[in-house]
Order: C-alpha cells, then structure tokens, then sequence
C-alpha cells in the first residue's frame, strides 16, 4: 500500500491542566499541566488528537510523493492509526476523495485551518452572552474594563488641519438611515417585487465580459478581486409574498431561484443559522453567503492573501444589500455570528468547497422597537417610537 500525507496540516501542541492530589502531597499546588498535540487537517472538520509518535511520522512523510507504507519510517501500528485519522492517505480512490477534493481548491495552508477551525456547530451564542450578563453596554464594561478610546489619537492636536464639511446629498441621508435591524415585522409578507428587487441589486449580474475560452466573468454592483465573484446568495425565505416558505439558491445569471430540498422546521433553521439571535433569525429572509473557494482560488491559488480577498467580498456585498434596503424602506442586517456548520448540512455545502462566512437578513421592519437597536440620531426610530 503506498501512502502520503495529506494536504494540509498544523500541529497544535495544546497545554491542559487537571488536579493532581498526589502532586499536593508532594508540596505542589496539585494542578498539573500537559501537553497534548492536536492536527488539523482542514479536510477533516475538526483537531485530532495525536501522539508524540504520530507527531514525529508527519513531520517525515511527506504531502506530494506517494510511498510504501513500510518506508514511511513509522511503525505499523502509528501509520495504521494516521491512516484511520485520515491525516495520512492511501492511494485508493475512495480513501483518498477528501483530500483530493480539497486539494483541487487551491487553499493557502494556514487560511484553510482558520476557517475550518473558527466554524461553530449548535451553539446559542445570544443566549451565552445574556447568561453571563454581557448583552449590553454596562454589562461589557464591568466584564472587560474600558475598552480602547472610541477616536484614535496620533501626533500633535495643534497641528491638525481641520477640513471643509460638504453640503448632504440624498446619499448621505441614505448612509445615514442605515442601521442593524433587530425589529422585524414577523406578521407581514414582504412584497415580492421588493423582494426581487433588492436580490437583483445586490447579487444579480449586470452584465458579463467573456474573458477566454471557458473563462466568463459577471459585472456586479459590488467589486470583487480578480473580478471573479465566488459568493453564491442561498436564501431561508419564511415570509415572502407568493414565495413558498423554504432553502433556496438565488442564480444570479438568470435573477431566478433554484428551490432546494425541503426541510421540516424553518424556523429552527433561521434560529440556528444566526447563533441564537432571534431577533435576526426574524428577518423575513435570511441571506447565507458561501463563497465557492475553487472560483477565487482557481487565479489565486495558494496564495496567502485569497481568503482575505473572499471575506473582502463578503463585506462588499453586505453594504450593497443594507444601502439598498435601507433606500426602500426596509430593514437589514449581517452577523458572523452564525453555526457554519449547520447551515452546511442544511444547504449540502462542504466547508473547503463552498463555506458559508456571513448571515445577512432584511424584511419590513416592525412599527415598535422591541429589541435595541443602535439609532443615535433617531434617523430610523423617532424618540416616540423606540
């Protein structure tokens, strides 16, 4: 059987501490520290937990040249469990197909086990964060201290050069209307033509440039690096007017929707999705962006700075949606606060191929504010109403 690392992966050498009642009665503190290794291998979803012995076998064999397992170096019995582990390959198809899948992505190394590493699963976020008493302002401040100063001071004030302020136009009263939603009217359908609309100006293509052969590239209302726009829209629609409840992947070349599978529960769908931010998961759509890595990669390929380039992306896309939102009269929001892993099995996603980064939401705001929102100059919430 011939046998080669797998693609990727870094070793953690990750300190626990326990009680010890013997180091006690020795004169100690009784808490022992040990380290234990961990791999990740981004192919795999989570850290595996290795031994010295299996530490030094990866360090020896390498990620491109298939070898006999018996020159490995290692001892049967560790390349054996690297092989069960999945952090060495056999040259065999189907032992070999995750790897061979997130190879063809072209990730930087190290990108691909932060995002890998940073995904959550089921986690109720919100609900942690109001148990240790750190959802609002007073709250944070008694947990943390002071934070960093709100300005950021540099140089001599005396030297300042003070600007002229411009007259507003229409487009800075848009700029600032704009704010997080976390009041959503869950009794109302929203109107599909506004529906569509707001799709079409933030995801739909404008235009389209054939670059080469087999190579096409979309014009956006939002820039993208490389001009190559990887981010897919995959939409949890619950209240859209002539739309059925349900997962959805929006086309950006044909402005259409693609229904997907149906699931049981949406709405626990929605609240998984955003963490346990039910104020978000409200929205009367709730927009998954997932990059398809392989689309960035395929120019960029193992490049240190392609995954900045697609969170880059997302963010681009994000204020397109919010601007355009807030201009007709709707709420929104984005939150990266949201259980990757989920919302992955939910849409058939693979996290390396095609990974979600961001939720963003939008929908008809509520006539009340419920839940705060930050609205300092009352552009959105008259005093009367918040």
């Amino acid at each position: 059987m011939r046998v080669r690392r797998c693609a990727t992966v870094w070793l953690e050498p990750r300190e626990t501490a326990h009680f010890d009642l013997d180091a006690l009665l020795r004169g100690g503190t009784g808490v022992v520290s040990e380290v234990t290794w961990f791999a990740h291998a981004p192919h795999l979803g989570e850290a595996v937990e290795v031994i010295t012995e299996e530490v030094v076998a990866l360090g020896q064999i390498g990620p491109s040249d298939w070898i006999e397992a018996g020159d490995a170096g290692a001892e049967a019995d560790v390349v054996r469990s690297l092989l069960a582990h999945g952090l060495l390959v056999a040259d065999d198809a189907a032992e070999r197909a995750a790897d061979d899948d997130y190879r063809a992505q072209h990730w930087y190394g190290l990108s691909s086990v932060w995002h890998a590493a940073s995904r959550w699963s089921g986690l109720d976020a919100a609900g942690e964060v109001a148990e240790a008493g750190m959802d609002t302002g007073p709250g944070l401040r008694a947990a943390y201290g002071v934070p960093p100063p709100m300005l950021h001071e540099r140089g001599d004030a005396s030297t300042r050069i003070a600007l002229v302020r411009a007259d507003h136009t229409a487009f800075d009263a848009l700029l600032d209307a704009r704010t997080t939603c976390r009041n959503f009217d869950v009794s109302s359908l929203l109107p599909q033509a506004q529906f569509a609309q707001l799709l079409e100006r933030a995801f739909g293509a404008r235009g389209e440039v054939h670059a080469a052969d087999d190579f096409d590239c979309l014009k956006k209302t939002s820039p993208s690096g490389g001009a190559l726009h990887p981010t897919e829209a995959y939409l949890i629609v619950q209240r859209v007017e002539g739309i059925a409840p349900g997962l959805y992947h929006y086309r950006a070349g044909d402005h259409a929707l693609q229904p997907l599978p149906p699931v049981d529960d949406l709405a626990k769908i929605a609240w998984t999705a955003v963490a346990g931010q039910q104020w978000f998961a409200d929205a009367h759509v709730l927009v998954v962006l997932a990059p398809r890595f392989a689309r960035n990669y395929w120019k960029y390929r193992n490049h240190a700075k392609a995954y900045r380039v697609t969170i880059l992306d997302i963010g681009h896309l994000s204020q397109t949606l919010l601007l355009s939102a807030t201009e007709m009269g709707l709420g929104a929001y984005i939150t990266a606060a949201i259980n990757e892993v989920d919302l992955e099995r939910a849409f058939g996603l693979t996290h390396y191929v095609e990974g979600p980064l961001a939720v963003c939401g939008f929908g008809l705001r509520a006539d009340t504010m419920t839940t705060a929102e930050l609205d300092p100059n009352h552009n959105v919430w008259p005093r009367e109403r918040a």
